[in-house]
Order: structure tokens, then C-alpha cells, then sequence
């Protein structure tokens, strides 16, 4: 029996041949939509570079040279030169690991605040839910840039504020899809079988009701890394996301939109960064919606 069919086993004999088999299906199914293929491809890459920068950079991202600024794209520096001589590829290259703190940050503090705040809210129900949503809806209502600026201003400047501001917008929306989830099951016969065992609240939210919202919990995160991509370019573009001279690309944006008309490549290059990763993101979450989510993918 070769490793395929073991995977592929229609009656696996171990919880681990069900897992592995379970999760080589999905990424059969994920590589075969070719959208979310293009997607997974430009999210490794943009991983690659971010580990592997300083190797990948031709130039020092902070590097100066001033006889060399503004310069167009050519075989030496492929994106171009800033208003500093500072190479964009290399720039770029840096400001992927930026673009990747932010968003894997973020989805660290606020999916599981989100997740377990849903899930708290329809557990319990009554007057908790109707507290809990209440502040969901407080935080939904208003725009989510409008709502990060007030925050960061509150806070200051800085890449750390601007990740804090963005997290504190981001967890409402897990919040109300974890909600949706246990509303469904929470009155299920697993569920009270469970609690008959003598099973308390805390263990059966965290042991039988959170794992039961990771699936959806994960598409929602995916699909949301674009909006938060977008979100800290915004800031960094209006000065209270990540100050000079990190290589941030919505600063690299703002710095560039003095020189727009002429030297084109200063604010485009890290602008088509952001749209492919953006991009990237987008077409992953929707071939991860496919494979996680069948139900939802076919009634599109």
C-alpha cells in the first residue's frame, strides 16, 4: 500500500490516519481550485520573503544614496530608487515582514477574544448575550479605519498601537459568527449529553463548542487578512502606523505621492504589493470557504 492510499483509506484504522487522510483531501481540494492555488502560492511567497530578506534584498532597505535618487526602474534596481536613493525591491522586500507581523498578530489577539466571546454569549444566553452583543454592536456600527484612527490616536503612533487598534476592530466580527456557530448546537444531544456527565460550562465551551467554530473561525480570518492589510496601509499612509524609516508600504505610499506624476514608480511599486497580497489573501480564504465549508461553497 503506497502513502496515497493509506491517506485515501476509506476506513482508517488509527484517529491519526483519520486526521493526516482528512487533511491531504483538503489540500487536494484546495490546489485543485486554481484561484485559491494562485492564492496559497503569493501568501508563501510573501512568507519566503519575509524570512529569507535579508538574503533576497539586494540593497540595504534603510541604505542612502542621494546620487542615485528617484531613479526609474532598470536592471540595477528593478522597482526603482525613492527620494533617498533607497532601492524599492529591497524596501518591499523588508516591508513584507511588516505586512506579516500585522496580520498574523492581529489574528492572534483578536480571533480567540472574538471566538470565545461568541461563544460565551450563546452558551449562556439571557442577559449575558444581550451585554455582550450589545458591545459587538457598539463596535460594528462604526467603521472599522475611523475606529482604528481614534484608537491609535488615543494610543500614539507606532506600529504596536496601530496592531492594538486594528485587533480591538477586528474581534467583533469573529464574536458574531462564534455566536452564530454555538446558537446551532448548543442545545444538541452531544451537547447535553456532556453536561449530564457533570461536564462544566468552561469544559464544554472549551473541549466541545470552540473546536466545532475553528473551521469557520479560520475562513473568516483568512478572508479578513485583506481588510487588515489594507487597514494598517491606511495608517501607515497617514503617518500613525509604522514611522520612518520602516519600510511600511503605506508609508512608502504616502512618501511617493509627492512624486506621482513623475516618478510613477515611488508609490505604485509598494501600492501593487499590497493589491497582489491583498489579492492573495482573498482568493485563499475562498478556496479554504470551498474546502472547510462545502455547504456554503456550493450554495454560492
Amino acid at each position: 500500500m503506497t502513502t496515497r492510499d493509506w491517506l485515501l483509506a476509506d476506513s482508517p484504522t488509527s484517529l491519526l490516519q483519520a486526521r493526516l487522510g482528512a487533511s491531504y483531501r483538503a489540500g487536494l481540494a484546495l490546489l485543485g481550485n486554481p484561484l485559491a492555488a494562485i492564492g496559497l502560492a503569493i501568501v508563501l511567497l510573501l512568507i519566503v520573503m519575509a524570512v529569507f530578506a535579508p538574503w533576497l534584498a539586494p540593497y540595504s532597505p534603510f541604505g542612502q544614496s542621494l546620487g542615485e535618487r528617484l531613479q526609474p526602474p532598470s536592471m540595477e534596481h528593478w522597482m526603482g530608487t525613492d527620494e533617498l536613493g533607497r532601492d524599492i525591491l529591497s524596501r518591499v522586500i523588508y516591508g513584507a515582514r511588516i505586512t506579516l507581523m500585522i496580520v498574523a498578530l492581529v489574528a492572534i489577539i483578536s480571533a480567540p477574544i472574538g471566538l470565545l466571546a461568541g461563544a460565551v454569549s450563546a452558551y449562556f444566553g439571557g442577559w449575558t448575550d444581550r451585554i455582550m452583543m450589545g458591545i459587538t454592536d457598539v463596535f460594528l456600527s462604526m467603521p472599522k479605519l475611523i475606529l482604528a484612527l481614534a484608537f491609535v490616536a488615543a494610543l500614539g503612533p507606532g506600529i504596536e498601537n496601530a496592531i492594538i487598534a486594528i485587533a480591538i476592530t477586528a474581534w467583533p466580527a469573529y464574536a458574531r459568527i462564534a455566536r452564530a456557530e454555538t446558537m446551532t448546537f448548543r442545545n444538541s444531544e452531544f451537547i447535553d449529553a456532556v453536561r449530564m456527565q457533570g461536564a462544566s460550562p468552561a469544559r464544554i465551551i472549551f473541549r466541545h463548542i470552540l473546536p466545532l467554530c475553528t473551521s469557520s473561525m479560520i475562513i473568516r480570518v483568512t478572508l479578513d487578512m485583506a481588510g487588515i492589510i489594507l487597514t494598517a496601509a491606511g495608517l501607515g499612509f497617514i503617518g500613525l502606523g509604522a514611522q520612518p524609516p520602516l519600510p511600511e508600504w503605506g508609508a512608502m505610499i504616502s512618501r511617493g505621492r509627492a512624486f506621482i506624476l513623475d516618478q510613477w514608480w515611488v508609490a505604485t511599486m509598494p501600492g501593487f504589493a499590497i493589491l497582489v497580497v491583498s489579492l492573495g489573501f482573498c482568493f485563499l480564504g475562498d478556496g479554504l470557504r470551498d474546502v472547510l465549508d462545502p455547504k456554503q461553497g456550493a450554495g454560492r
